[in-house]
């Protein structure tokens, strides 16, 4: 870490004599021990080192900034001086800054080194488990990660962090195959810190995986219905960060497009819905600790029971607009489930579908979407039902979040973010075709 921080020391030092007003810089190294498997056989053992450095300078309240990856010298040198030349070129922004100096911190988490043999174990027994239970099941790639990293974050006035953390990640595509079909692709991610761990069993891995088996028996959806969207907890984990980009982040707040951008304080989904970011819990397998602006991380509420709690800006957005800067501009959130389990969420469905897996498009700036169901089920009769092809849904995401039939009280935990089900009235399911 000292290294580290005499490399810190020296760009910062470099930017400030060479004229800037304020700077900031964040250095890293870290390594990645890395196993990748493509249909279900090893094919690359590596070891990856990295190294590199970000920077920041203002002056005359014109924005420089540069990162180079490696720390030599020579190296370093030229990125500074690209970072000064980009200032003197630049856009004067009255909202430019850097962090105020609060309290120094140095923080340390996961598992700081790796168990290499017990991780490999662990994936020849997934591979083999996968084999004998789902032998319909491929496994087009798995990129099986150990990730430690060291980073120093300082800034001009006084700011300096350290950050020193270690986990080991699974990124798992699949699809089933028999004789005469194959189904679409899914892909699930896990973090977690035990190198033993039984992947097959962690989060919701076989459920994805025999559901994906079901769906080989798929059926070509015809006519239309406005009914209600079960989200599978992976599913709206990307749901969440699409509204939260669309509805509360930076682009959508300065460009006044989000429809939320005058609500905060107010009601803008069903009370039953709570939407908190929370890189530090600890069910969280290391999440944000240091700001990308140079604040120490906290957790926050979004939307607590449908009332717009904060919205998810930047400290520039945040001057750029006169809103507050959120606490933490991380992707580690939770929903927060409910009272009813799946099982009773489904039971009060007549006509629905159950989505694990949406491809679409950006929404438009109202929260208007549109796109494909894939990986995805019918739900009739308060049960899940026949296994989808290819089918349409579209929606609004503002109005969505308001028509909340239910979050599941089952809750799966994917290390970076933790979802339940969610059931979301007023979709639109039509054939895709």
């Amino acid at each position: 870490m000292e290294n580290l921080k005499k490399s810190a020391q020296y760009i910062l030092h470099s930017l400030m004599a060479s004229g800037g007003d304020m700077a900031q810089v964040s250095v890293s190294e870290g390594r990645v021990e890395e196993f990748n498997m493509d249909a279900g056989e090893f094919s690359l053992i590596r070891s990856v080192f990295n190294s590199g450095a970000s920077m920041k300078v203002i002056k005359d309240m014109k924005k420089g900034t540069a990162s180079v990856n490696q720390l030599d010298k020579e190296a370093v040198d030229n990125a500074v001086n690209e970072c000064l030349t980009a200032a003197l070129t630049g856009v004067r922004d009255e909202a430019l800054s850097i962090a105020e100096k609060e309290e120094n911190c140095d923080f340390v988490s996961g598992a700081l080194e790796p168990d290499k043999e017990k991780f490999f174990d662990s994936l020849i027994k997934f591979n083999e488990d996968v084999k004998r239970l789902f032998p319909e099941i491929m496994l087009e790639q798995v990129i099986a990660s150990y990730s430690y990293g060291k980073h120093v974050f300082m800034n001009s006035n006084g700011v300096e962090f350290t950050e020193e953390d270690g986990s080991y990640s699974v990124s798992i595509m699949y699809s089933a195959h028999n004789d005469e079909t194959v189904t679409s692709f899914n892909c699930v991610v896990v973090d977690f810190l035990d190198p033993s761990q039984d992947i097959l069993e962690t989060a919701d891995v076989k459920l994805m995986l025999q559901r994906a088996v079901n769906e080989l028996q798929a059926v070509p959806f015809s006519g239309k219905f406005t009914g209600t969207a079960v989200f599978s907890p992976a599913c709206l984990c990307d749901f969440i960060s699409t509204i939260t980009d669309s509805f509360t982040g930076d682009l959508a707040l300065i460009e006044g497009t989000s429809p939320w951008k005058d609500k905060l304080g107010q009601r803008v989904a069903d009370e039953s819905f709570t939407l908190s970011v929370i890189p530090t819990d600890g069910e969280i397998v290391c999440g944000e600790r240091i700001t990308a602006d140079g604040y120490k991380a906290e957790n926050f509420d979004v939307i607590k029971n449908g009332v717009l709690e904060s919205f998810c800006l930047s400290e520039y957005a945040a001057r750029k607009t006169g809103l507050k800067r959120s606490k933490s501009t991380s992707g580690c959130v939770r929903v927060h489930s409910g009272e009813k389990s799946l099982e009773e969420i489904l039971k009060s469905i007549d006509n629905g579908i159950l989505v694990c897996r949406f491809s679409g498009g950006e929404p438009a700036g109202n929260g208007d979407f549109s796109g494909v169901a894939k990986n995805s089920f019918l739900i009739k009769d308060g049960k899940i039902a026949s296994p989808l092809s290819e089918t349409m849904i579209s929606g609004n995401l503002a109005e969505m979040v308001k028509d909340v039939k239910g979050f599941s009280k089952e809750s799966v935990n994917y290390g970076a973010c933790i979802m339940p089900y969610a059931a979301f009235g007023g979709i639109t399911v039509s054939g895709a075709n």
